[in-house]
């Protein structure tokens, strides 16, 4: 084995990492998730600059301009977020507050008439 060949092996173990750590981040949601596809793309030009491929396109025996082999991640739309649990925290508290108001009037009604009548000479 030459040496060029254990620097090819060693790129293309760079790029299979690459690639493994896009298709991990492609299941997850935020910034993970967006930088799936960057990474993929990352791994597709790192096998590209494999020390034989770029020897072979200088002397004109591998063509430029293809587009990558492998390295594409197929996006996993994200789970959905949970919606918050409804409260039943009890009755509505303008309802609560009113009903206290219209009690308090009731009971200094009642108060008042009482006061009247025993009245304190």
């Amino acid at each position: 084995m030459t040496r060029l060949d254990q620097i090819d092996q060693t790129v293309d173990r760079a790029a299979d990492k690459l690639q493994e750590l896009a298709d991990k981040a492609a299941g997850q949601n935020g910034l993970k998730g967006k930088l799936a596809e960057p990474l993929a793309e990352d791994a597709a030009f790192l096998r590209k600059l494999k020390p034989s491929l770029v020897a072979a396109r200088v002397r004109g025996e591998a063509p430029t301009g293809e587009p990558p082999a492998s390295g594409t991640v197929t996006p996993v739309p994200p789970e959905p977020k949970p919606k918050p649990k409804k409260r039943n925290g009890g009755p509505n508290p303008w309802v609560v507050a009113a009903g206290a108001f219209a009690v308090g009037i009731v009971l200094a009604k009642l108060i008042d008439w009482r006061g009247h009548a025993h009245p304190r000479d």
